[in-house]
Formats: structure tokens, sequence, C-alpha cells
């Protein structure tokens, strides 16, 4: 299993394959609020299993926010814990990079998935174009590496 950040143009093209898999033909989102401006800027990330690609995530740079969105994982890899390494190596991606805090609008079903990674929900459910019911979290990335390090150290 290797995930990293998406550099190659090859490598983006197997994440927009993701998304087109899970989000356009499986939850039947339009295609036209799938793809959007930030595609060209932000930094895609791609799980491999197997040699095939597996499942993706992209991470926006707003001031010291990251906003991440596009977490996909395709359907035979769901349920293996992959969604959770691939959510594990944005956020130390973004802690690197020097982000404060992380963001995202998660789908109302998988809200739990969210909230066991430490991230917190506000404000009231919206659609977000897609059809499908979404909630904002976030995740203050300076204490989540505070309350690791004192589960590890045993500490507090």
């Amino acid at each position: 299993m290797k995930i990293a950040a998406a550099v190659r143009d090859g490598d983006k093209q197997a994440c927009f394959a993701i998304r087109r898999a899970v989000f356009i033909e499986e939850q039947r989102i339009p295609e036209a609020e799938e793809w959007d401006g930030d595609d060209a800027t932000c930094t895609h990330f791609l799980a491999v299993a197997k040699g095939a690609p597996a499942g993706t995530a992209r991470l926006i740079a707003a001031g010291d926010i990251a906003k991440i969105g596009r977490v996909a994982v395709m359907k035979a890899h769901r349920g293996s814990g992959l969604g959770r390494r691939i959510m594990r190596t944005v956020l130390d991606h973004a802690r690197k990079a020097g982000f404060r805090s992380a963001q995202l609008d998660a789908q109302v079903t998988v809200l739990g998935f969210y909230e066991n990674l430490g991230f917190r929900a506000h404000g009231p459910e919206f659609d977000d174009g897609s059809g499908i019911l979404h909630r904002r979290m976030t995740l203050d990335l300076a204490a989540d590496v505070d309350s690791r390090d004192r589960a590890v150290s045993g500490a507090g």
C-alpha cells in the first residue's frame, strides 16, 4: 500500500478516475458538481493497493486552513482501513506544511468516520449542490498532535 501526493499527470488522472467511479457513477453526483477550478491548484493524494489506484483525497490551501475534500475509496477497498490511512497521510502533510486547522464538508452518512479522526461537526446540515446532505467539520491540527503525543507517551 502506498499513499502519496500525486505529482505526475498519470497519478492525478488516476485520482480523477477514482472520483468519477465513486462520486459520479456510484453516488450519481452531477459531473458539473464534481469538477471545479480547485482541481488545477490543489494537492491530490493517491492510494495504490496491489498496483492499482484504490483511493484519493485532495487538499486546498486556504490561508492557515487545510480544506480537505473529495475523499473517495474504491468499493473493493472499503472497510479495510484505507480511508483512515488516506486521511492520516493528508493530515500529516497539512501539519508539516504549517496549517493550523483542517476543514471538510462531510456527507452526513460518514460523520462518524471523521469524528473518529478527531473532527467536530459544526452548524446545520446542508446540500452542497450534489443532492447529498453534508455538515462542516473542523480539526485543530496542533491539538490533534498534542493529544496523540499524550496518548503515545501515556501522559494526560
